[in-house]
This record gives C-alpha cells, structure tokens and sequence, in this order.
C-alpha cells in the first residue's frame, strides 16, 4: 500500500470534467484507489459521485492512497493530473 499527500492545481479543484478525468485515469488501473480530503474519510477514486461528493476546490490538499498491482505508477499519475493547474472544467 503506498500513500501521498497532494495539493490539488486545477483550477476548478476536482468538479464536474476534472472529476471525470480523475476518475477514468484511476480506473485505468487494477489496483485499489482511494481519496480523502486531508483528515477526512477516504472514498473510492473510481467512483465519480464519491469524488465530486467530497467538493475539493483548488488548493486543497487531498490523501491518494493505492493497494495492488500497479499502485505506485496509479498515483504518479493520479499526482501529476492532480498537480497540473488547469483552466479547462
């Protein structure tokens, strides 16, 4: 299991296409991944009402965990979309 801590970059947090993207990208992998907004309880990143139901806004600093196969390179590149400021939402 591998853990990261992220501040999120986009400019409209995770909301409406952001959430869509993270969420495909985190299906994309078979192991296990979750997200919390820091302290909070952890919900299924592949999940698109889980995600968008936890109202990260930019700035914010989110917890990835993964379990499996493939865990470290799920949140490299969950990290690096997350990083990635953006005004496209």
């Amino acid at each position: 299991m591998e853990e990261r801590r992220v501040v999120v970059r986009n400019d409209h947090g995770l909301h409406a296409r952001p959430a869509a993207l993270f969420v495909q990208k985190a299906g994309s992998f078979a192991c296990r991944v979750q997200l919390a907004k820091e302290g909070g309880t952890a919900v299924d990143a592949k999940s698109i009402l889980s995600v968008m139901g936890l109202g990260v806004e930019n700035g914010e600093t989110i917890v990835l965990v993964a379990d499996g196969e493939g865990e470290k390179d799920a949140l490299d590149a969950l990290e690096a979309l997350l990083a990635t400021p953006s005004t496209q939402g």
